[in-house]
């Protein structure tokens, strides 16, 4: 049995720029045994379920949460009694923040601090609601230091987050409104409060916390991000005939070969072409920050909600690989056990309703991606080829793009490079 002197803190490992993450799930309790990469707890936060995985082996001496709980990168969860030493400064990780800079995670208090980063103890977990930092606003400390640098009075901003916590996007949106004069979400009418029940029986069903963080999400993007939608057909008969072609060889490698996978391929490679829809604009929105990797999302529906994985480097993988990762991704998301790593870093998405149907829709923008590719169900129609009609397959695509970044000439472009990429799918080894 490990002695006390091997108590180590577990800690939540860096989850992005989600805060204030809800605990769903306890996997252990006080008295278990677990070993490296057993799962302790499951949060979930406004893009995916994940679970926190145990990073010694031991027995858990203390779990410091329950389900309910919100927490944040950093935050001590639980203590365990480690099979082996454990070297000095485990206890305490760095802490990437939005802005860049690592914050401290200290095993102690730091005095005199006007913000000091600190794990959570018992009483904090117990009421997450309280704030986190110094006066009247409820604010973590990365939010206030970047409230601090930008000069933003919190005071004065409305909160977002749960129990009007104010987070960051809260203080960038505040900036924006003072510097152009403008309140764009203020000036919105109210959506008019009717009381439904009196036309007849109602039902009211709560959204799940993935839709209902996701949604405001969404409103965001819809909301700041400049949309065109520009639609074309892809002509993927003999991509078709050649996927299917595959199929024992599919079989034999224990991977389905579907057209999601090509489509991945041709947007991977499309970026390389077209830089400017593999970027996003800078804090002012006055320049590009040009990315020198090609990581592509796409989208997963699950039963709590629409999730993004994120493949690295897709432009360097064969769709027999991609056509793998999609599948892990894609049951890891319905499983909620995908990690924070999975859902970063996306530079463009892929959005599918292939299975549902439609010849066509306007998928909206992930900010801060410039770029993202609804696809629609893939149909036999006839087409003209200067003699006759033939039957060939026909691949319905949307690109949605944030007009500030990019404009009409380029997102056609874009369109016309991908359709041929797709109808003669030999172009992808050129």
């Amino acid at each position: 049995m490990a002695s006390p002197e091997h108590e180590t803190d577990i800690v939540i490992p860096d989850i992005g720029e989600a805060e204030d993450v809800e605990v769903i799930e306890l996997c252990v309790a006080p008295g278990d045994t677990v070993e490296v990469d057993d799962p302790l707890i499951v949060i979930e936060s406004d893009k995916a379920s994940m679970e926190v995985p145990s990073p010694f082996a031991g027995t858990l001496r203390d779990l410091k949460v329950v389900i309910g709980d919100e927490v944040n990168a950093g935050d001590v969860i639980a203590t365990i009694a480690a099979d082996a030493p454990t070297p000095a400064g485990d206890t305490a990780e760095p802490v990437e923040d939005s802005a860049g800079q690592a914050e401290e995670v200290e095993a102690t208090p730091t005095p005199a601090a006007e913000s000091p980063a600190r794990p959570v103890t018992a009483p904090d977990v117990a009421a997450p609601h309280t704030p986190t930092g110094t006066g009247r606003v409820y604010a973590g400390p990365a939010v206030r230091r970047l409230a601090r640098e930008l000069g933003a009075d919190l005071e004065a901003i409305q909160g977002s987050g749960p129990r009007g916590r104010i987070v960051k996007d809260d203080v960038k949106a505040f900036v924006k409104a003072t510097m152009t004069g403008t309140a764009p979400a203020a000036s919105l009418p109210a959506v008019p409060v009717i009381d439904f029940a009196r036309f007849g029986p109602v039902e009211e069903v709560p959204l799940t916390r993935l839709q209902a963080r996701g949604g405001k999400n969404l409103y965001g993007s819809w909301l700041y991000v400049v949309h065109v939608t520009q639609h074309d057909e892809a002509d993927v008969t003999e991509l078709e005939a050649f996927r299917k072609s595959l199929a024992r060889e599919g079989e034999e490698r224990g991977v389905k070969l579907t057209p999601l996978a090509f489509v991945m391929k041709a947007c991977a490679e499309n970026l390389r072409a077209f830089p400017r829809l593999n970027a996003s604009l800078n804090a002012s929105a006055d320049g590009l920050i040009l990315k020198r990797y090609h990581h592509v999302g796409f989208a997963v529906d699950t039963e709590e909600g629409l999730v993004v994985p994120v493949i690295r480097d897709a432009d360097r993988k064969g769709v027999w690989q991609l056509a793998a990762e999609i599948a892990e991704l894609s049951t890891l998301a319905r499983e909620r056990r995908l990690k924070p790593d999975d859902l970063q870093g996306g530079c463009f998405t892929v959005s599918s309703l292939g299975r549902v149907g439609g010849t066509g829709f306007t998928p909206i923008v992930n900010a801060p991606e410039v770029g993202i590719l609804g696809v629609g169900r893939l149909a036999t129609k006839p087409v003209w080829d200067g003699l006759e009609f033939r039957p060939r397959a026909v691949l319905p695509l949307s690109l949605s793009y944030d007009h500030r970044a990019i404009n009409g000439v380029e997102g056609g472009s874009f369109m016309v490079a991908l359709t041929r990429l797709l109808g003669d799918i030999r172009r992808l080894v050129m």
